[in-house]
């Protein structure tokens, strides 16, 4: 009991909680420590196995990743909706589905890395300078950047790395928004506020742990032993989202929510396409269309930042395993700031300046960073805006879109919001992918014009993200009334 006190106390001192809420509260954050810390070990060779296989065939990745989604979609619908299973008991299989993933791909990576076929190592050298020289004027051509492609590898090799690339979007996908949609079905608006900063950084701190355990495995050089981690990380989940622990849920929803979680779930009836539902819950309400819409323009913009950052690391890192390091440090450097913030500023920020200021945040500096490169389009600029836009959309806007759900009801929550967190974002991500394709061939690979042409996506997004907040400040007070 006195170890319980002092954990309870130390919780009390970081983050306004109620001495219930603590299970919870301490449960959620540890899901997703291991969550992303799984994702950040292998996040990495993701990135560094689409590189390989050509920039020209990333925005094609980005496309083969909607399709992939739209057919996991319904299948993590279903089972989060099935009547006689818990939603405890879902995230457990989801979860340990995902860890025996990994274990699968280490071995099939191990074997295609021996199948790696020669290369001009004096045109590689040629095209590593060219790129350099191009990216310190601003311009990465598109010719010299994807000079590297399918070609140069076996079959093996390239199936395995797209299956990766493809398969780690939808773990990160599934696996977050699976387990955000049990959290909100325990917590309200209120608590949300307050607690939402400190779940988040038991995800940032994951991230942390997964970039600089992947930053070591890095300098030990071609070693595939991250999945093995990143499958263990994910499948030590499975004893935090113990079933048994869904019985302080559900005292934790008896408190703090208005209905229990239990309720809509043993109602529902268990549906393959149960997320064409999840479609007609969102056409039919104007709030979660524009949910829809806020997040569309937010992976549209978030994608299009991503292309600009692997097209300028490409081009100024011809190594393997230094592209590798590189991604693994420069996620963990934000995941620094991003900790700081949500342990400190997060909850004050939701509970004084409110939704509207959270979700607004993220496309404001999203606008100020596409001026800030179109006017500088160096190495150093990208990494500074794409830290500063890392870090307000994950301590603030992040916490505010998933209090948007709050003011839903139970079923739009498990079949809308699955639909939206996933389909929807992967809808944004082929778009973005379509048009950084098409604008960076047509204006010859110059990333300071590519840049400008996304400004009116951001102005939108920074429109919609007020009328959004707007309008869940009032249906939050509705629902307020109408309990009280």
């Amino acid at each position: 009991m006195s170890i319980r006190s002092r954990l309870d106390a130390i919780v009390s001192s970081m983050v306004t909680v109620h001495p219930h809420e603590i299970p919870a509260l301490l449960h959620s954050s540890s899901c997703f420590f291991f969550i992303l810390s799984a994702y950040f070990v292998v996040l990495p060779l993701r990135d560094e196995g689409a590189i390989s296989l050509g920039l020209s065939n990333l925005p094609g990745l980005f496309i083969g990743s909607l399709v992939l989604t739209l057919i996991a979609a319904p299948v993590s619908s279903f089972i989060l909706s099935f009547p006689n299973l818990s939603k405890s008991k879902a995230l457990v299989m989801i979860h340990r589905f995902f860890s025996l993933s990994l274990v699968v791909f280490f071995i099939l990576w191990r074997e295609s890395s021996a199948e790696i076929l020669p290369s001009n190592s004096k045109e590689s050298v040629s095209s590593s300078s060219q790129l350099k020289e191009d990216v310190k004027n601003g311009t990465v051509r598109a010719s010299s950047a994807n000079s590297v492609g399918w070609g140069n590898h076996s079959w093996f090799y390239i199936s395995v790395r797209t299956g990766l690339f493809l398969w780690v979007a939808l773990l990160n996908l599934v696996t977050i928004s699976s387990t955000w949609t049990r959290i909100i079905d325990v917590m309200d608006n209120e608590s949300g506020a307050r607690l939402f900063g400190f779940i988040g950084a038991g995800a940032t701190l994951g991230q942390l742990f997964g970039s600089l355990f992947a930053t070591g495995m890095a300098w030990l050089g071609p070693c595939m032993h991250d999945f093995v981690f990143g499958s263990i990380f994910l499948a030590f989940i499975v004893r935090k989202t113990d079933p048994n622990q869904s019985k302080n849920d559900e005292n934790t929803a008896a408190t703090s929510k208005i209905s229990s979680p239990e309720t809509s779930t043993s109602s529902a009836q268990p549906q393959f396409w149960a997320i064409l539902d999840g479609l007609r819950l969102i056409l039919s309400s104007t709030y979660l269309l524009h949910v829809s819409l806020f997040l569309w323009l937010s992976a549209v913009i978030s994608s299009f930042f991503y292309f600009q950052k692997v097209n300028v690391i490409a081009g100024i890192v011809a190594s393997s395993i230094g592209r590798r390091r590189l991604f693994a440090q420069i996620n963990s450097f934000i995941a620094v700031f991003i900790l700081a913030g949500q342990l400190t500023l997060t909850g004050r920020i939701l509970t004084v300046a409110g939704v509207c200021v959270a979700i607004c945040s993220a496309p404001i500096v999203a606008f100020s960073n596409l001026i800030a490169v179109a006017v500088w389009p160096t190495f150093l600029v990208v990494a500074v805006c794409e830290t500063l836009r890392k870090v307000v959309t994950y301590v603030v806007t992040r916490p505010g879109r998933e209090l948007l759900f709050t003011v839903v009801s139970q079923e739009e929550k498990y079949r809308a919001k699955v639909c939206i967190d996933v389909i929807i974002q992967r809808l944004g991500d082929a778009a973005a992918a379509g048009l950084f394709k098409l604008l960076f061939s047509t204006l010859h690979g110059n990333i300071s014009t590519v840049s400008l042409y996304a400004l009116p996506v951001c102005l939108a997004w920074i429109v919609t993200a007020f009328y959004l907040g707007q309008r869940q400040t009032q249906l939050a007070k509705f629902r307020t009334v109408s309990t009280s």
